[in-house]
């Protein structure tokens, strides 16, 4: 399967030309990529190239390097690395952009092409649709014999960590005279190397490692919800931790485990980090449509505005830049922290997420229910041939005029006591239908109720 948008190429590896995500494709859309930064940015020849630890990301790292060589472009591959890592290496390097070699928290046969732009950030939806048209025409052009790009190697991972270090929020001698013990399950991808290196330079000495070797075989689904985290769910029953710290397999998503072995909550990662920096730096924050609304209450308790941007990462931190955000992110445990960068980086988070817990002196289960208790429901239909989507979200928003009703990414309707968010999967051909409220049999009863107008 080959999945082409506008943030990147995500495919199963293998399989035929336009079918899988095979070294013809592969060095098809590096090229695609390259002649659009060369657009971009004429005089600026240097890329960045970074993946996480997949079983695929050598075959992978090998055709874009040498593809983006072959264009032209100066190459800095930091080889194995967090997307964060990647995102800031560009910021250092002054790069062009960077190629992030992963897909995420898909399972192992999945790999992806992540494209990001000078900034460090994702492509903008005009730009991402200039590189699928350039690799639909196959217009690129290679260079030359003495227009070839030099590749140079680089490890990044010490940047990063510095650059969290040097945050102000960053309390270092706090989190070192707590003494914490903290769990760790990096699903045997980059984690394994950039979290302990993170913990111990925050000075956290007691580190339960579980899964940190970077071999790319996850030892469970390698999407850090409740119900592939029983393995560090008991050991923090019997490691007598006090948190106990999750990534997906290129660490921009971090989850959070209680000291008695509860989920903290995915969504609550960034409830709780926003907490701390505003308690200190009051100010605006934003998180996509099918994020908790905790992030709004929290905001206001602060003074602060809240809003909600259309899903996708480049949509979170465009509304942040124009509403000067000073946190914000995505509530499937992605912390977005401008002081550090626009991107989703879970060293930040677990670096702030300390700093508070060193600050308030609670545990972590104590630590959660100071904040307002929602429940989602994530629910699905899915689509028949015949079925027009335009339609039936029209008539859904019709059918909710008298509430409070956001349409700039399918359809949300906020009630009183909770919302529903309907939209079409970018990537499944089906409408996920998200929904909120005070208990999850009410998160349950909003969706299912909005769900019969839609199958009537």
């Amino acid at each position: 399967m080959l999945v082409k948008s506008i943030s990147g190429i995500r495919g199963t590896i293998g399989g035929r030309v336009g079918e899988g995500l095979n070294p013809v494709d592969i060095v098809r859309f590096a090229a695609a990529y390259a002649t659009q930064r060369r657009k971009a940015l004429p005089d600026n020849r240097t890329l960045v190239v970074g993946r996480d630890a997949r079983v695929s990301g050598a075959m992978l790292d090998q055709l874009v390097t040498a593809t983006l060589s072959g264009m032209g472009y100066h190459v800095v591959n930091i080889g194995l690395a967090t997307t964060p890592t990647t995102e800031l290496a560009v910021i250092g390097e002054k790069a062009a952009g960077g190629i992030i070699l992963t897909a995420s928290h898909n399972p192992k046969q999945w790999n992806a092409l992540k494209l990001l732009n000078e900034r460090g950030e994702f492509l903008s939806d005009a730009e991402g649709k200039e590189v699928l048209a350039i690799a639909e025409r196959e217009d690129y052009t290679f260079a030359e014999i003495d227009e070839l790009g030099k590749v140079d190697y680089k490890d990044y991972l010490p940047y990063h960590v510095q650059n969290v270090l040097d945050l102000k929020l960053v309390d270092k001698a706090a989190i070192e005279a707590a003494n914490f013990t903290v769990v760790i399950d990096c699903v045997n991808s980059v984690g394994g190397l950039a979290i302990p290196a993170m913990l111990e330079a925050l000075g956290v000495k007691n580190i339960i490692r579980m899964n940190c070797t970077p071999d790319g075989h996850f030892p469970h689904n390698p999407e850090p919800i409740p119900q592939n985290l029983t393995q560090i769910s008991e050991k923090m029953r019997t490691a007598k931790a006090d948190v106990g710290f999750v990534v997906d397999p290129d660490v921009d998503r971090l989850a959070i485990v209680c000291e008695d072995g509860e989920m903290f909550g995915e969504e609550y990662t960034l409830v709780s980090v926003a907490d701390y920096v505003l308690s200190h730096t009051p100010g605006n924050t934003v998180s996509n449509l099918s994020s908790s609304r905790a992030l709004a209450d929290v905001t206001k308790r602060y003074g602060g505005m809240y809003e909600a941007s259309a899903v996708g990462e480049v949509n979170v931190t465009t509304l942040m830049r124009k509403n000067n955000a000073v946190i914000g992110g995505e509530g499937n445990g992605g912390v977005i922290y401008p002081a550090s960068h626009y991107g989703r980086d879970a060293l930040v988070g677990v670096a702030l997420f300390l700093s508070s817990l060193a600050h308030k002196k609670m545990k972590v289960s104590e630590l959660r229910k100071t904040f307002p208790n929602y429940c989602i429901s994530k629910n699905r239909i899915d689509l028949t041939p015949d079925m027009n989507v335009d339609a039936l979200l029209e008539r859904v928003q019709k059918l909710y005029e008298n509430e409070r009703v956001t349409t700039i990414d399918g359809v949300k309707i906020d009630f009183a006591d909770g919302w529903v968010h309907l939209r079409k999967s970018n990537t499944e051909p089906i409408i996920r239908i998200y929904s909120e409220a005070d208990t999850i049999e009410h998160a349950d009863e909003l969706a299912e109720k909005v769900k019969a107008e839609i199958e009537k």
